[in-house]
């Protein structure tokens, strides 16, 4: 990434209420929280671990009152984890990428299949428009600041490459190729870290009303 683009990148990231260094502090903080992990967890354990790890900084953080003005709300609403800007703009949930993820010029998709609810979300991000409060606010409107099945939620994706790097970006989706997330209609470049020092691409968690079908790798 040349400086123009990071300079780019970290101006978007500011307009959306978040920075590099929090989804980096995320990050180790859930590699650390997930090499806690052993051969007698199950095998699962250590992705999981660091996919929940993740989401719950990211809500510990910009939750906390002491270091966000206004803070943000959470919700694990249909079992996706989800952080809720101020002003109800938009949402941002952590999961598992595969492909490129960190490259713009490389394709990028959910490690994971996703299931129905997800993939409404995903459609409602191509045909969002914010619309003018009515007089009578929904229970969402007063929770969140608008409806949150229909608010944009960006990914923070994150993926451990065939070299041990680990990398991540934030980006919002808006097609599905079946039971995974394929395309993007804005990506934002976060950073290319060295070996966590685990193996994270196993699982995140599956949305509610699907039969459990994700994918389960046995850690090295």
């Amino acid at each position: 990434m040349t400086g123009s683009e990071a300079h780019q990148a970290d101006a978007r990231l500011k307009q959306l209420g978040v920075s590099k260094e929090l989804f980096e502090e995320a990050l180790d903080w859930a590699g650390a929280e997930a090499r806690m992990c052993t051969g007698f967890d199950a095998p699962a354990m250590a992705g999981i671990t660091f996919w929940s790890r993740t989401n719950r900084y990211l809500a510990e953080y910009l939750t906390d009152p002491e270091k966000q003005d206004p803070v943000w709300k959470y919700t694990a609403r249909d079992s996706i984890l989800r952080v809720v800007h101020p002003s109800g703009s938009h949402a941002i949930t952590a999961v598992s990428g595969s492909g490129g993820v960190g490259d713009p010029d490389s394709s990028v998709r959910s490690k994971n299949p996703k299931g129905r609810v997800m993939a409404q979300l995903v459609e409602n991000n191509v045909r969002y428009e914010r619309g003018g409060q009515g007089v009578f606010s929904s229970r969402d409107e007063i929770e969140f600041g608008g409806e949150l099945d229909s608010m944009p939620l960006w990914f923070l994706l994150y993926e451990q490459n065939e070299a041990g790097e680990l990398s991540a970006e934030l980006s919002l989706p808006v097609k599905m190729e079946g039971k995974y997330v394929n395309e993007w209609s804005e990506r934002i470049p976060l950073f290319i870290h060295t070996d966590p020092g685990l193996d994270i691409a196993l699982l995140d968690a599956p949305d509610n009303g699907d039969d459990l079908d994700f994918d389960i790798r046995k850690a090295h």
